[in-house]
This record gives structure tokens, sequence and C-alpha cells, in this order.
């Protein structure tokens, strides 16, 4: 198969997988977020005896995923972002750039050896050929108070593009599931200029009816405090646990206030950004 064009000098491609899982293309370098190939009808482990329902398909199967793909971002060990799919077969010696909880598993039970874990605000660069992106964890919270024991720790993910050794061309901040909390704030202060910000939703509610990632509203708050100047929403309808739909977002964003543009990408679809705007849109 020929491999496919590079996006255009300083543009992003983000192709939307389904749930929280992108594949992104910069340059010569090739990102998978979240990885998530679970089928419709399958459960998801969410850890503590917690499953959820998968109620879409992905769109692209773990086979064709590209062979040069560079690394895996994954925000957190939760079955509906790091699936038995991708733990099967996904090359071990793949890196892999997370949380260290969920580094120290990935290497001493499921052998993946370059699983790297990054501490909140340490960073780890990657570079192929004339490409980099250096990838910080940024701070995130999956749940309130003392509920924060049931579920794993959780990184956002700044992803630094541009050239090897020269200042960064396109700043892309992933949230991961986390919700409103200070840290967002401080998110805000010591990362500016943002220019898309990958916003997980969805509302997920456990049990008793906890929610432990951002509805609609956490959602339109956290970009009014961040302010990128675009918003792709994402992890909104694929899994039965969630209760906050993208149209409830998308209705928070029609304030003639809203900060950011919102990019409407649907599963299955691509989106190339730059700095300055929306290339190419579904």
């Amino acid at each position: 198969m020929t491999p496919p064009a590079p996006p255009p000098d300083g543009a992003a491609e983000l192709l939307f997988v389904g749930n929280a899982t992108l594949l992104i293309r910069y340059g010569t370098l090739t990102l998978l977020t979240d990885p998530n190939f679970l089928h419709r009808g399958q459960y998801a482990y969410l850890g503590k005896g917690l499953m959820s329902r998968r109620l879409t398909e992905p769109a692209l199967p773990v086979s064709e995923i590209p062979s040069d793909l560079d690394a895996v971002v994954l925000s957190h060990l939760h079955g509906d972002h790091w699936d038995r799919v991708a733990r099967r077969r996904l090359d071990r010696s793949l890196p892999i750039i997370t949380t260290p909880h969920a580094s120290r598993r990935l290497q001493g039970v499921h052998g993946f050896s370059r699983a790297t874990g990054l501490p909140t605000w340490h960073d780890h660069v990657l570079v192929n050929d004339r490409s980099q992106v250096r990838i910080t964890a940024l701070p995130g919270r999956h749940a309130p108070g003392r509920w924060q024991r049931l579920l794993p720790p959780v990184m956002g993910s700044l992803l630094d593009f541009g050239a090897p050794g020269a200042p960064p061309r396109l700043r892309v901040y992933i949230t991961g599931d986390t919700l409103m909390f200070p840290g967002i704030h401080e998110i805000a202060r010591r990362c500016p200029e943002v220019h898309l910000a990958v916003v997980h939703l969805g509302g997920t509610r456990l049990p008793g009816g906890l929610i432990v990632t951002m509805d609609a509203l956490q959602g339109a708050g956290l970009v009014r405090v961040v302010r990128p100047e675009r918003v792709l929403p994402v992890h909104y309808d694929d899994y039965a646990a969630f209760s906050s739909p993208l149209s409830a977002f998308l209705a928070e964003t029609r304030d003639p206030d809203f900060p950011s543009e919102v990019v409407r990408c649907p599963r299955g679809e691509r989106v190339t950004v730059n700095a300055q705007g929306v290339l190419q849109a579904p």
C-alpha cells in the first residue's frame, strides 16, 4: 500500500477512529491516542468490577493502524482507552507515553518494554526525520474527592509539534478523562496559545450516578478557562455509561461569548488543522 502524503507543512491531520482514539499525522510523525478497537456490543472493563457496553463500531480496525506508527499517547489505563484488542495486537516494542501508573503495569504485566511514565509537567520528545513532537503530561482528575481511588490516575497531554530544535508550530491539548478542577486553571496559566483542544466529554456516569468525565457544562467551562482557538469534541456517544450527548455540548458553544471555534469531525472522518485554522474538514 502506498503511504499517504504527509499533511501540509506545519499542519496535523487527525482521523477520528471513535471514543478518544485519534490517528494524528504531523510531517513524518504518526501518533495514536487512547487505542480502543472493541466492537459494538462488547464490554470495556473499567476496574473495580465496573464495565460498560460499546454502542458503536470503531472507524478503523487495529489491523489498519500504520506500520510506521511512532508512539501511542495514552491518557490512562481504562478499558475504553486501552482495550484487550490493543493489548494483544499492538507491537510490544512500540513507545507508549502515559502515566507512571500505566507504564508500570504495561511494562511489568503486559510486556510493553518502551512504556514511559510521565509525572505531571514532565515531557518526552519524539523525533522522526524533520518532525518533532514534545509531549507534556498535564493535570487531570478522573473523579472527585475520595472517589479518585476507584479510578486509575489520568493525564492530559500537550503536543507541541514542529521541527527538531525549533519553536513549536502547532500546539494541541488533549484533555484526557478529566473533570473541571483547579488544575485546569493551572494549564491555562502555563500553556497559552493552544491552537486545538481535543475535549473528552460524555458525562460518564458510574452506578449510583457519580459523574467521572466532563458533561456538556463542564466541557464548555474548560474551554472558557483554557481558551483554545479551536475545540474538537470526542468521547461522547460510544459507551452506555455516557449520559451527556454531543448535542448538549454544541448547545453550550452557541453562546455568542464562547471563545473557540468548534471543529466537527464525525467518526471515520479526517480534519487537518494548523496554527491559523482548519485547512480541511469533513
